[in-house]
């Protein structure tokens, strides 16, 4: 098992773009909103999630590749 050390300020980011994504999916199969409104916040919150997973990941992975270089 590798470890990765991580600053709580970089999980928290983690942890962010997750629930962004999940909250926006949440709302796209919830019904309890009103469908417009649901809708677009939903859309755009997993728009929100997938766009910061992409530096997220690039930011895990550059600090695994630094470890396994080390």
């Amino acid at each position: 098992m590798r470890r990765v050390a991580l600053t709580v300020r970089e999980v928290a980011f983690i942890a962010g773009t997750r629930g962004a994504l999940g909250l926006g999916a949440g709302l796209l199969l919830s019904s309890k909103i009103v469908p417009t409104r649901r809708r677009a916040l939903g859309w755009t919150l997993v728009a929100v999630g997938i766009g910061t997973t992409i530096p997220a990941a690039r930011m895990l992975f550059a600090k695994r590749h630094a470890a396994i270089a080390s």
